[in-house]
């Protein structure tokens, strides 16, 4: 019976051989990546580069597909109820991860629990600035503005709880201040009342007003991140105009459906994180005014989780609504 053992073994063993390289092979025919948003906005941007380079790479076709609505959260649900075997992936804001599910009554995910979280891609401060009639040129002067006129300094966003809002109403709890929020449906009508000087400041993503700063039609008073943004040298922090604790960011991720099998988490996350620090994918999405993150999966989990908490405490703090 002994001369058997070594042809039971390999039996026995076969499946599990097979089975290995199977995961590895990963991707072995079309990856779809959902962006809950329409095409045109910086996270379609990011996805669209990300998805480019990676096809690249991988030799398969990585195909975007723009699925808007309910600030993010349909594309999002659609992306949890999907196979987790790294062939549905998902490109989106902080909305739908941090935001909507403190914001919205009813979403149909768990953000902490029914994503696997790949990499951040990219992020970008917002920038606050004064339509082109207003005087103001310093944190101060805004300062000033809103407390001789509480609550009626208008400040547009492009939607409730977009990161302009929320950049917007942590200025004025850090600085007990309150101004006028009025909220769009987009960036774009915001910016075009700003230019319009039909409301007095924004705190916009520093890639969509970028063009109009350069050009003078708007004004940049100061941006939300840790440090200057490289597009915007000449423009302080927040923190180096005196206003601590609002430092905020707009960021993309790339997440999954919880369950990937571990060697795909793997690879897909290198692979997207790699397109990113792609030299000329990094110095295109540079000069739009994105800071090019692509971080781990461990760092976009706690940093998911951080950012939940965060904007839950200021979205009840302050009652923020959707309404």
């Amino acid at each position: 019976m002994k001369p058997l053992l070594p042809w039971v073994l390999a039996c026995c063993l076969a499946p599990l051989s097979l089975a290995a390289p199977a995961q590895t092979a990963w991707p072995d025919k079309p990856v779809t990546v959902v962006v809950p948003f329409p095409a045109g906005g910086a996270t379609d941007a990011a996805a669209r580069a990300m998805a480019t380079q990676m096809q690249t790479a991988l030799g398969q076709s990585f195909v975007v597909d723009n699925r808007p609505g309910a600030t993010g959260t349909l594309g999002a649900g659609l992306v949890k109820r999907a196979a987790a075997d790294g062939y549905t992936l998902m490109v989106a804001s902080l909305a739908p991860y941090v935001v909507a599910p403190h914001l919205l009554k009813s979403v149909h995910y768990d953000a902490l629990k029914d994503f696997d979280y790949l990499t951040v891609l990219v992020q970008a401060p917002n920038v606050l600035v004064a339509a082109p009639a207003k005087k103001a040129r310093s944190v101060a002067d805004v300062l000033a503005e809103l407390r001789a006129n509480p609550g009626k300094v208008s400040f547009a966003s492009s939607g409730n709880g977009a990161s302009d809002h929320l950049s917007a109403e942590l200025f004025w709890q850090q600085t007990k201040t309150e101004g006028l929020h009025v909220p769009y449906k987009g960036g774009a009508p915001a910016i075009n009342d700003l230019l319009g000087n039909q409301v007095d400041y924004s705190f916009q993503n520093v890639n969509a007003v970028l063009p109009q700063i350069r050009a003078g039609k708007l004004h940049a008073i100061a941006v939300t991140g840790a440090r200057r943004s490289p597009v915007l040298p000449d423009t302080p922090t927040l923190a180096e105009a005196g206003v601590q604790g609002a430092e905020v960011y707009s960021w993309q991720g790339l997440a999954a459906p919880r369950g990937l099998p571990p060697a795909v988490l793997e690879k897909a996350a290198a692979a997207a994180a790699a397109a990113m620090r792609d030299p000329k994918v990094a110095a295109r999405l540079t000069e739009q005014g994105l800071e090019i993150v692509a971080n781990t999966p461990a760092e976009f989990a706690a940093f998911q989780a951080k950012e939940f908490a965060r904007w839950k405490t200021l979205i009840q703090t302050r009652n923020i609504t959707a309404d």
